[in-house]
C-alpha cells in the first residue's frame, strides 16, 4: 500500500528521511511547513520536491492540505527543554519565544489531524517533555491526542543505542487512529552497532578554523574554573575519540560541550580574524559535517549553508537512525492491521 505523509515542523528534513528509508516506495510526501527560511533552504537543497514548502503552520488553512495518511511532527521543543538559552527554557504552554507561542503549536498538529484523520501521528520532542510541569504537560498532550480519536503510544529512547556516537535522549510518540484497532505497538530496542567518535571524523587535515583559539580556549577554562569553584559543572567538555557524544544542540555551549582534541596535521595559520593563535594543544570543535554524521544524515546530504545556520540546524535535528528503526515498525503495524482488516471482510 502506498501512503501519503506530510512533514509539519520540518526542520532539514531528518524525519522524513528516517520514515522514507523504512517504507522505500511505499511512501510519498505531499506536503511540508517549515518557517525557518534557512532550514528551507537545507530541505529544498535535498528534497526535490514540486510543492511549495508551507511557512507559519498558524496561518496553514488545514482545509487546503491534500489528504494524507501519517503525519510527522517535530514540534518545537525549547518550550520543554533544559537546553534552551535566553531565558525562556521549560515554560512549557506558557512559553511565549518572539511572539510565537512555542508551547501550544503541538495544537496545530492536533488542528490539522482532526480535519484529516490521518492513519498515524508521529511526534518528537525533547525528553524533559514528559516530566514537565509534573507530568501535566505530557498528559494534556496524549489526552488531546486521545479527544480525536487516536491510540498513544510514547517511548524515550536514545541515540546512542542505534549505531550514532551521540548521547541523545528524546520521547517519541506514535499515535493509531482508533478504528484500526491497534492496541499494541512495540517500539524498536536499538542495534548491536556501536559507534565512536572516531568513526565520524572528517578526513584530515581539518581547515584552522576549527581549531579553537589560545584566548578562546583560555576564556573558556576560565569560565569552567568559576563554575567549578561554586559546585556547578557547567563548561567546555574535551570528548574522548574511543567514546560517544553528548547531546549536540543548537544553542549555548552546544559546541563547546563537544569539543575533540584531533592531533592529525592541521594548518596554525588562521583563517578567519582570531584573537591570539591557534591553540598548540590540538584542540577543536566538530565540523557541521560530522554533527551531520552524530545525527546519521548520509555524507550525500547537502550542507550548502554557513557554518553557523548548519549548527543550528543539526542541533535541533533529529537521529535519523532512530526514526527509521520506529518508522520499520511502525511500517510493519500498519501492514498488518491492513492484513487482519482484509480477512475479516
Amino acid at each position: 500500500m502506498k501512503y501519503r505523509s506530510i512533514d509539519l515542523f520540518a526542520g532539514i528534513g531528518g524525519i522524513r528521511m528516517g520514515f522514507e528509508d523504512a517504507f522505500g516506495e511505499d511512501i510519498e510526501t505531499i506536503y511540508a511547513c517549515e518557517w525557518d527560511r534557512y532550514a528551507q533552504k537545507t530541505y529544498r537543497d535535498n528534497y526535490y520536491d514540486m510543492f511549495d514548502i508551507a511557512g507559519d503552520i498558524t496561518d496553514v488553512d488545514e482545509t487546503k492540505i491534500p489528504a494524507f495518511d501519517i503525519c510527522l511532527a517535530g514540534f518545537p521543543c525549547q518550550a520543554f527543554s533544559i537546553a534552551a538559552t535566553g531565558g525562556y527554557g521549560r515554560k512549557g504552554f506558557n512559553d511565549d519565544f518572539k511572539g510565537l507561542n512555542r508551547g501550544n503549536l503541538f495544537l496545530e498538529v492536533v488542528r490539522i489531524c482532526e480535519y484529516h484523520r490521518p492513519k498515524v501521528i508521529f511526534c518528537e520532542n525533547v525528553k524533559g517533555l514528559v516530566m514537565h510541569d509534573k507530568g501535566r504537560t505530557f498528559s494534556v498532550i496524549r489526552q488531546a491526542f486521545r479527544d480525536i480519536g487516536y491510540q498513544v503510544f510514547w517511548k524515550v529512547l536514545n541515540s546512542k543505542d542505534f549505531g550514532v556516537p551521540q548521547n541523545r535522549e528524546r520521547i517519541y510518540i506514535v499515535a493509531f487512529r482508533d478504528d484500526l484497532g491497534i492496541g499494541e505497538f512495540k517500539f524498536p530496542e536499538g542495534t548491536e552497532e556501536k559507534s565512536c567518535i572516531r568513526d565520524i571524523l572528517d578526513e584530515a587535515p581539518i581547515p584552522s578554523r576549527y581549531y579553537l583559539s589560545d584566548v578562546y580556549l583560555q576564556t573558556l577554562r576560565d569560565h569552567k574554573a568559576r563554575h567549578a569553584a561554586r559546585g556547578h559543572g557547567f563548561g567546555y567538555e574535551i570528548r574522548d575519540l574511543d567514546g560517544i557524544a553528548g547531546t549536540i544542540v543548537c544553542g549555548g555551549m552546544g559546541r563547546e560541550r563537544n569539543l575533540i582534541v584531533d592531533h592529525r596535521p592541521h594548518s596554525m595559520i588562521p583563517e578567519t580574524h582570531i584573537k591570539g593563535s591557534v591553540n598548540k594543544e590540538d584542540i577543536r570543535k566538530m565540523t557541521p559535517r560530522e554533527w551531520a554524521r552524530l545525527q546519521g544524515f548520509p555524507d550525500s546530504f547537502i550542507l550548502s549553508l554557513p557554518d553557523s545556520h548548519l549548527y543550528k540546524q543539526l542541533g535541533n535535528s533529529v537521529s535519523v537512525n532512530v526514526i527509521r528503526a520506529i518508522a520499520e515498525q511502525v511500517h510493519d503495524t500498519l501492514e498488518k492491521s491492513n492484513q487482519h482488516r482484509s480477512k475479516k471482510k
